[in-house]
């Protein structure tokens, strides 16, 4: 399976220590270069950006399509428009994608979308993380300041209790 991500859930994982579940769960992990620059380039020094850096099996991509459309226009950021561009392109599996517009013109567009909770959730029902870590990482992330709003969090409480 190919997976697309974009910045947020790159950087969510890296914070957590769990990058290495992207590895275990996808055959490729697929990151639009302007993307790769945004977290690695912009990020120097940051929470994260190190364990990025060393990901040697991330695979970094340039989108070959030209943008007829100013990405603002829709709302989205320039490395947000690149993953949906790259992920119609080479008919990614997932979309990886935390922000709650992007994910929706994903939807629009037919890809198939998680965000981070979702890459959590997933860890847990194939045994590669335990309830209770995934519980652990989500207050975690809460607590460096990665905004996830409070119907997440709930959701995702009920879907580990459930899993």
């Amino acid at each position: 399976m190919k997976a697309v991500l974009n910045a947020t859930p790159l950087i969510s994982l890296a914070l957590l220590g769990r990058l290495s579940l992207l590895k275990e769960m996808f055959a490729e992990v697929i990151v639009p270069r302007a993307v790769y620059k945004e977290v690695i380039q912009g990020g120097t020094g940051k929470p994260g950006a190190d364990a990025l850096a060393e990901a040697n099996w991330l695979k970094v991509v340039s989108v070959d399509v030209s943008i007829t459309i100013e990405p603002l226009l829709l709302g989205l950021d320039a490395g947000e428009l690149k993953v949906l561009l790259l992920a119609q392109q080479i008919k990614a599996d997932w979309v990886i994608i935390n922000e709650r517009l992007a994910r929706r013109v994903a939807f629009a567009l037919g890809l198939p979308v998680k965000n981070t909770l979702g890459i959590l959730l997933a860890a847990v029902l194939a045994g590669l993380l335990s309830k209770q870590e995934a519980l652990d990482d989500l207050h975690r992330l809460v607590e460096r300041g990665i905004r996830i709003a409070p119907r997440w969090q709930q959701w995702f409480e009920q879907e580990i209790g459930a899993a």
